[in-house]
């Protein structure tokens, strides 16, 4: 396998009002997150790509969603959030700018 990329493995970040509310709070930001990553892949690639120092990640597996197109159904891809805990007093200027 090739080397590592963090776009890879970050999707985007999710922004609603919980997640403004754990980033202002709580130093903790929410990102949508590649189906086969795990842990450290997501540790690593907010530390590569945000230059910051990661505590700790929780990975959320969200169920997937039926969708209906004129008689058809079918079922949307499966998908997955991460909460990434940073050390204090860091931040990620370019979510929290955002809000």
């Amino acid at each position: 396998m090739g080397g590592f990329h963090y776009a890879d493995v970050l999707i985007q970040p999710h922004l609603s009002e919980k997640s403004n509310d754990l980033m202002i709070e709580e130093n903790k930001y929410v990102f949508k997150i590649s189906p086969s990553a795990t842990k450290l892949d997501v540790a690593r690639a907010v530390k590569e790509r945000f230059s910051v120092e990661v505590l700790e990640v929780h990975i959320i597996n969200l169920p997937r969603k039926k969708k209906k197109v004129g008689r058809h159904t079918y079922m949307k891809n499966k998908r997955r959030k991460a909460i990434v805990s940073l050390a204090e007093g860091q931040r990620i200027a370019e979510l929290t700018e955002a809000i």
